[in-house]
């Protein structure tokens, strides 16, 4: 029986602020070795023996930002299915949705192995031993779970008791004496969130423990859409059904309660990456301690980590400082305040500040387009489109457009016409004419866009036709 890698990606990552944003979180942060953690996770599952296939549980809006990172791994691509939520509804509905796919589509004997999209594994021999381990104790009608052997007392995690084998009990994040205690006991291992079960096995325990989270997933999964595309098959799951589903973690909805649960020890490096404390431990120091990435200038300091993306950094007499600079919002917090940033986090999500959701670079299907300037009734972007790409075509109620292409050449519909422009040509496009832009050549198209109008928010726009499946 083969085994089926289920990615789980979803949340914003906000204690990764301003890196990780709700349009492109945690699991799309470049590593120091220019890899991403979900293009890691996929390369992990990708080189195990009896993969196939692998599903991803993700949101409707990441998907092509996964498509993305799978093509960039370095691993073989297998076939891939996404089910796309509509909104999160915690991790338990996120399981059961793969759980009734994989028994849709290999029976009740099917094997799954749940993985975060935003896990760092160092040793990837030692993971591929404890997998195969995992599916032959799913294969005999158990659910397995990762312990991960600790390397030293950490109240940030969740922990597993266990013993020859078998959970004893699961247990929330500990204050700095019982993680202690429980380290030096021997018993305890992280709870790392990864698992592994047959698909009729799990859903007899969903049946048991939490029937209301089944039927709601079922429900969503039968009702649907599916599409193909490229060696993917998407499904685009039942917003209503979803939203009638519970939201509860999948820990508590199942493993807390199952009793057939198996724990495997797990030596393998493994990081959640759960703070900017941990992303600074991926970077060597220096003789003083401090890590940077970018160019950076540092006087009489010491042990602080430094993020730069296009600009110089300094720091003078400071010490236990994490800044991480990007183009549009910087962060300073003492170390140990790394895990407070989701607070600030929130407090911009429930502004409503744009910062929270977006980088000045955002990454659509088609390219990227990065916002340059912007005042009252305008604002400048660069856009990049993919050779062979082309956006939807689409009007805006408030803003005109004016284009000028910077490099490669633009397919433009313009209201009526449909033009092409070279380098240095431009257009206008006026408040409420359909228009579409794509680049037909074999380099990307590069162009500068200037809007203007009573309001330039992202959501001013219809679409009547989209390749990409947005209309």
């Amino acid at each position: 029986m083969s085994i089926t890698p289920v990615i789980m990606s979803g949340g914003a990552g906000s204690r990764l602020w301003p890196l990780s944003r709700e349009a492109r979180p945690k699991p799309f942060i470049e590593l120091p070795d220019g890899t991403t953690l979900i293009s890691r996770t996929y390369a992990r599952a990708a080189n195990l023996d009896r993969v196939e296939r692998i599903v991803t549980v993700t949101n409707r809006e990441l998907l092509f930002l996964t498509a993305d990172a799978y093509a960039d791994a370095r691993a073989p691509q297998r076939g891939n299915t996404y089910l796309l939520e509509p909104f999160g509804r915690d991790t338990a509905a996120a399981v059961a949705l793969a759980t009734l796919h994989v028994h849709a589509v290999e029976g009740p004997g099917g094997i799954l192995l749940v993985l975060p999209s935003d896990h760092l594994i160092l040793d990837e021999a030692a993971f591929a031993q404890a997998a195969g381990e995992a599916a032959a104790m799913a294969e005999e009608g158990r659910i397995a779970t990762f312990g991960i052997v600790p390397e030293r007392p950490e109240p940030g995690y969740g922990y597993i008791e266990a013993k020859d084998g078998n959970v004893l009990r699961f247990v929330e994040k500990p204050d700095a004496k019982k993680a202690a205690d429980y380290v030096s006991s021997g018993r305890f291992y992280w709870n790392s969130g990864m698992f592994c079960f047959a698909a009729g096995t799990m859903i007899k325990a969903m049946q048991e423990h939490c029937p209301e989270v089944l039927a709601g997933a079922r429900a969503a999964y039968e009702a649907a859409r599916t599409f193909h595309s490229d060696n993917r098959t998407v499904f685009e799951i039942d917003r209503e059904s979803f939203a009638a589903t519970p939201s509860i973690s999948f820990d508590y909805a199942v493993m807390e309660k199952a009793q057939n649960v198996g724990c495997i020890a797990l030596d393998c490096g493994w990081s959640d990456i759960g703070s900017w404390a941990a992303v600074a431990d991926l970077t060597a120091p220096d003789e003083n301690g401090n890590r940077s990435r970018g160019e950076t200038v540092l006087e009489g300091t010491q042990n602080c980590f430094v993020h730069s993306e296009d600009r110089l950094v300094g720091l003078v007499g400071v010490t236990d400082l994490l800044v991480v600079d990007t183009p549009d919002a910087l962060l300073v917090a003492h170390k140990a305040k790394a895990q407070e940033v989701k607070h600030l986090f929130n407090r911009l999500k429930e502004q409503g500040h744009e910062a929270a959701k977006l980088h000045r670079t955002a990454h659509r299907p088609w390219g990227t387009y990065t916002v340059l300037e912007e005042g009252d009734r305008f604002k400048i972007k660069r856009i990049e489109v993919k050779p062979g790409a082309r956006l939807s075509l689409q009007a805006h109620h408030h803003r005109s457009e004016h284009w000028v292409v910077v490099s490669g050449t633009a397919k433009i519909v313009n209201g009526e016409q449909e033009i092409l422009l070279a380098t240095n040509q431009s257009t206008y496009i006026p408040c409420g004419f359909r228009h579409r832009l794509e680049n037909p050549g074999i380099l990307p198209l590069v162009l500068i866009e200037v809007q203007s109008g009573d309001y330039l928010g992202e959501d001013d726009i219809v679409r009547f036709d989209d390749v990409y499946g947005r209309a």
